[in-house]
């Protein structure tokens, strides 16, 4: 069962979503915030799989509110899941920094939000290779455009990772899937979760997103290729 917490402070738009998940067999919403502050507490007395999470917000905004459960270890297993109405780069971008699993539209479609929960659940990212891309395209080299922490020279944690783990971190680092990779290398997509698991495990990534903002802030990966 997949326990789920929704934060909104849009009565209407959180107690829809709760409504809408909480109709499926294998999800269960074990509770409802309405500020950012509730969302952490729900967080540390519940512990639930996924939290899904407003950005803007009183008291707390979703982006703090999540900084502060992805850097509490006993919090680790708690997946977020940003939602906002605006597919704004700079939202999607902070969010990854702050530690989000995924990020979301309040528009998506309702068989998609629950996709999107169950693949956070497992472990995976929610984050398509196309918005990676563009997120990388416009915060990777631009340090001005709000991602200052982004270093084009390789770090000494890239000495941690073998050849094959460096050069994994990079590609997921454009936006490639496990699928993508295996068709470049000729192996199986199993050989690649391996090099991905053993590279996340190495560089303290909790998942895929956050392996993506590690491969730039580290200079483990270069801009994407033009479309």
């Amino acid at each position: 069962m997949i326990r789920v917490v929704v934060a909104d402070d849009q009565a209407l738009v959180r107690r829809g979503f709760a409504t809408l998940v909480g109709l499926e067999p294998d999800i269960e919403v074990v509770a409802e915030a309405t500020t950012g502050r509730e969302a952490v507490d729900a967080a540390r007395r519940l512990r639930p799989d996924v939290l899904l999470m407003d950005i803007r917000m009183p008291d707390l905004d979703g982006l703090e509110a999540t900084r502060q459960i992805t850097s509490d270890p006993e919090l680790r297993g708690v997946r977020v899941v940003m939602l906002t109405t605006f597919d704004l780069d700079e939202y999607v971008f902070q969010s990854l920094r702050f530690g989000a699993s995924g990020f979301l539209v309040k528009h998506t479609e309702p068989d998609e939000l629950v996709r999107a929960l169950r693949v956070v659940a497992g472990g995976d990212a929610l984050l398509s290779p196309t918005v990676t891309r563009r997120l990388i395209a416009r915060f990777a080299m631009q340090p001005d455009a709000g991602a200052s922490a982004v270093r084009r020279e390789p770090s000494p944690i890239a000495a941690l990772l073998t050849e094959r783990e460096r050069e994994v971190v990079g590609l997921v680092g454009e936006g490639l899937s496990n699928d993508e990779i295996a068709r470049r290398w000729f192996v199986s997509q199993a050989t690649v979760r391996t090099h991905v698991s053993r590279a996340m495990t190495k560089l303290h990534a909790r998942d895929r997103a956050q392996l993506v903002v590690i491969a730039y802030q580290h200079g483990l990966a270069g801009p994407p290729a033009p479309d």
